[in-house]
């Protein structure tokens, strides 16, 4: 509910100083006397809040017009009531710098301009009498917030652009020696498969000792095939524990949410194989924590039990009700299948979730 509100993603830096100006606002149109009484302070306080509350979830001109609704109703207010009250910009100026449009950007700064001008020039009878008193780096402040915003949002997306970018590459790059690898190794062992099965073939009816032979060759060859399968497996792509949960408490510490590693056992001696698909586990597992769990806080334990390692993630999130299927459990699940271990996803008994993973030595 409370994320249909305000979001969730923005909680954590804008709630509380968002929260403090809404309820000096509020305070102001209770108890501060105007030209239109205290049920028209209300009602414009209420036009303020839809604006605010459209300007917080929209990008688009959405936002763009929530902000000029917010700035005209401000204006109103610092005509009836004090000038002052143009400081509440502040709020739409945040906002404006969220904007996924230049030209939003500009209206938007312009229309700032504008309501200073306005409001002085009704009240004072001259637009730029504000240019002498305190609220002229109140504007400057309200000028520069929006553009300083847009800058950061814009070099957060072309980081995230260029990241995205940087996996492909990669991605296509390792898929091309893979090409290779297949071709340099099973292409020609899956040849002699073939030839030595026509042979066999051909063989039957002639010479029957000949023929089991070539069978025989045939399966010591697919024997090695599928090792050469397995060691081409191992040596795609080996991804350490050890890193990996230092990308995981780095990633979560982002996140907010605290990260404690238990090791019961110092050392965990597991094939390269097996270390990448718990490395990979993990990080799916860290992954759905910061994006579905609202938890603050992971805990991990490392343990032993006959010839498996037992690891557990314990986090104190909403549990598995907002968690999909295709969050990544099934990709756990068969990770640690294919190795011959195995991934159990449970609630916890006080809430959260507990991802244990079962890997063989």
């Amino acid at each position: 509910m409370r994320n249909k509100i305000y979001p969730s993603d923005q909680m954590e830096k804008y709630l509380l100083i968002d929260v403090i100006a809404i309820v000096f606002l509020f305070y102001h149109m209770v108890t501060v006397e105007s030209m239109i009484g205290l049920t028209g302070n209300l009602l414009l306080f209420i036009v303020f809040l839809f604006a605010f509350y459209i300007g917080l979830w929209h990008r688009d001109g959405r936002l763009l017009g929530a902000c000029l609704l917010g700035f005209m109703v401000l204006g109103i207010l610092s005509v009836l009531i004090d000038s002052w009250l143009l400081l509440y910009g502040m709020i739409f100026a945040d906002l404006l710098g969220r904007s996924y449009l230049k030209r939003h950007l500009v209206i938007g700064i312009i229309a700032i301009v504008g309501v200073f001008f306005t409001v002085h020039g009704v009240v004072d009878d001259n637009p730029i009498a504000f240019l002498q008193t305190v609220e002229l780096p109140i504007m400057m402040i309200q000028l520069a917030l929006p553009i300083i915003i847009f800058a950061k949002e814009q070099a957060k997306q072309l980081k995230q652009e260029l990241s995205s970018t940087n996996e492909r590459l990669i991605q296509e790059e390792e898929r091309h020696r893979i090409a290779r690898d297949l071709h340099d190794t099973l292409g020609q062992t899956l040849t002699m498969i073939k030839l030595k099965s026509e042979l066999t073939m051909r063989l039957i009816e002639k010479d029957s000792d000949q023929a089991k032979q070539e069978l025989t060759d045939i399966r010591n060859t697919s024997r090695t095939a599928l090792k050469q399968v397995r060691e081409m497996v191992e040596t795609m792509k080996w991804v350490s524990l050890d890193e990996e949960l230092q990308y995981a408490e780095k990633a979560l510490a982002v996140a907010g949410v605290n990260f404690e590693v238990d090791r019961q056992i110092t050392h965990i001696s597991l094939s390269k194989l097996n270390e990448t698909m718990t490395a990979l586990s993990i990080r799916e597992a860290v992954t759905n924590i910061m994006k579905h769990s609202q938890a603050r806080n992971c805990q991990l334990t490392v343990t032993d039990e006959e010839d498996f390692v037992l690891i557990r993630l314990i986090d104190n999130g909403i549990g598995l009700q907002q968690v999909s299927s295709g969050s990544g459990l099934s990709s756990m699940k068969e990770r640690m299948k294919l190795v011959g271990g195995q991934a159990i996803i449970e609630e916890g008994a006080k809430g959260g979730v507990i991802v244990t993973l079962r890997v063989p030595v």
